[in-house]
């Protein structure tokens, strides 16, 4: 019995250092402009794309991001489905699409039906409270495309509220705005493992 005990504690003790930095954004009275703008963001059924100047420059960013992205999610067809939405739904609301990776490694580790012990879901751990304000009640938040779209929408709904500042609008979209732990962390993980130089091929003559 005694070692069931302790086999149930650490178990517990793992799954709560696993959760320990997952999304926990306060819900807050919205002015109707900023409400109407975030509903029409999340209402956006257009097919995701990548957002390149060329299609070689899209081929390149997704062979790179996929390769990186193979050992967190071996399916090609759906990482690279994934990576196409990430890329989407993070420049159409002004974001760096490695950033965004970088949010979701910390939030979730990449894990689609994530729950945090305060109930946020999906990849980029949203609050349901979220539905409820700016969305409409069929909206899954483990769906790919509207867990992305959603927190992506969020975050650049922080950062207008903190003038651009990064560091505060992490801070809010994990409920710790002031400490410097989690925005470290995001900030870390995108510079470490996401960050994206192109390959500059020079003009011939």
């Amino acid at each position: 019995m005694q070692k069931l005990f302790k086999i149930g504690y650490v178990l517990m003790l793992f799954l709560s250092v696993g959760l320990s930095h997952a999304g926990n954004q306060k819900e807050e009275p919205l002015s109707n402009s900023v409400k109407a703008m975030m509903q029409k963001s999340v209402s956006d059924i257009a097919s995701p794309k990548l957002m390149f100047d060329t299609p070689e420059q899209g081929a390149a960013w997704m062979a790179e991001m996929s390769e990186r992205l193979k050992n967190r999610i071996p399916d090609q067809a759906y990482r690279e489905d994934f990576l196409k939405s990430v890329h989407y739904e993070a420049t159409r609301a002004g974001l760096d699409p490695q950033l965004v990776l970088g949010l979701i490694q910390v939030e979730s580790g990449f894990k689609k039906y994530a729950v945090s012990s305060v109930g946020a879901r999906g990849y980029m751990q949203v609050m349901p409270f979220w539905v409820k304000s700016v969305g409409s009640p069929e909206h899954n938040l483990f769906h790919l495309r509207l867990n992305l779209r959603y927190g992506c929408t969020i975050l650049r709904h922080y950062l207008d509220i903190e003038n651009g500042d990064l560091y505060r609008a992490l801070g809010r979209y994990n409920g710790s705005l002031g400490k410097p732990e989690y925005p470290n962390l995001v900030v870390g993980a995108w510079r470490k493992h996401w960050q994206y130089r192109p390959a500059i091929t020079l003009a011939s003559n």
